[in-house]
Parts: structure tokens; sequence; C-alpha cells
């Protein structure tokens, strides 16, 4: 299958991994630690870094995507809008992409959540978070103790991922 094959096949498909997920009690999982997710630091498009580990406390919604991934950019302004709607959620752009390209693209699509430079990093953290194909976009949503809660491989489909984010909300609150 090629890239174009895949990346308009994954779109249809969500993992719904989360602790749920892997048969562990809400007693057993509360002793989990964060996902090494959190253990990095990646620079925004000023050169301000942001250490991941900060946000812990707080449900993030890590989604992974680069200006030439057609899906990628369909999918923002849903992002965006979701951004706006779910203030207390951490919504993060890990751009797997150059400073250039990613600077080129915000000129054209206004985004009002954060993006951050993960360069080629991103795809082995992608990898690590269960995208074991390396396919973009890929979104991973992790509750307010820094552990998967949700993973979508391919475009969101927004009102589901508005489902799972008030599923988060309510767990967090």
């Amino acid at each position: 299958m090629n890239r174009r094959d895949f990346l308009s096949h994954a779109g249809r498909f969500s993992l719904g991994i989360g602790v749920s997920g892997l048969g562990l009690s809400a007693a057993s999982a509360a002793l989990l630690p964060p996902n090494p997710f959190f253990g990095y630091t990646f620079a925004d498009l000023q050169g301000k870094d942001l250490a991941l580990s900060t946000l812990v406390g707080r449900p993030v919604l890590a989604n992974f995507w680069a200006s030439w991934c057609p899906p990628c950019v369909r999918e923002m302004p849903d992002l965006d809008a979701m951004h706006h709607d779910y203030p207390d959620v951490v919504f993060l752009g890990l751009a797997i992409d150059t400073r250039v390209n990613v600077e080129r693209f915000v000129q054209k699509v206004k985004v009002s959540y954060p993006l951050l430079l993960t360069g080629t990093q991103g795809i082995a953290l992608m990898r690590n978070l269960g995208n074991k194909a390396g396919g973009l976009p890929f979104t991973v949503l992790f509750d307010r103790d820094g552990r998967i809660a949700h993973v979508v491989l391919g475009e969101v489909q927004p009102n589901a991922l508005r489902a799972q984010l008030e599923q988060i909300r309510q767990v967090s609150n």
C-alpha cells in the first residue's frame, strides 16, 4: 500500500486504546505514572521550549501532523474550533516538519493552539504511542494524569472526538 492509500484509509481507523482498554481497574490505573510522552521538550515557532511535563494535571490532546499531509490540513479547522470549545483541555499540534514549512503553513491556515516542532523525533514518539506505521495525522488524548485515554490514527471525526473530549472532561472534574 502506498502512502496516499494508507493515509486515505487511515482516516477511518480509530484505536480505542486507553487505560480501560488495558484491563486495569481505576484503582490500579491511578498508580501508573504519566506516559513517557511527558518527558519530552519541544520548541514552538518562537523558539520557546515547552516541557510537556508541565502539562500533567490537565487533559492533553496531542495532534501529530505535517504541512504536506492533506488529511492533517483538513482536520486543523475542526481541532481549532474544539480548542476554543474545550478551554480546560490543552491542545498541541506536534509538527513532523521543518520550521520553514510550518511558518509558511500558519500564514495560510490560522491555528490558535500551540504548534511545536518535533522534526523526525516525532516519528519515534508516535510509534511509542502506538502508531507503529508512522501514519499521519495521529491524535492522542491524554487524561489529566498523563495516561492515554484515546487514540485516532488518521483524520479525526469531529463528533466522535467531541464525545471523547466530553468523556475526558467528566473524568477530570
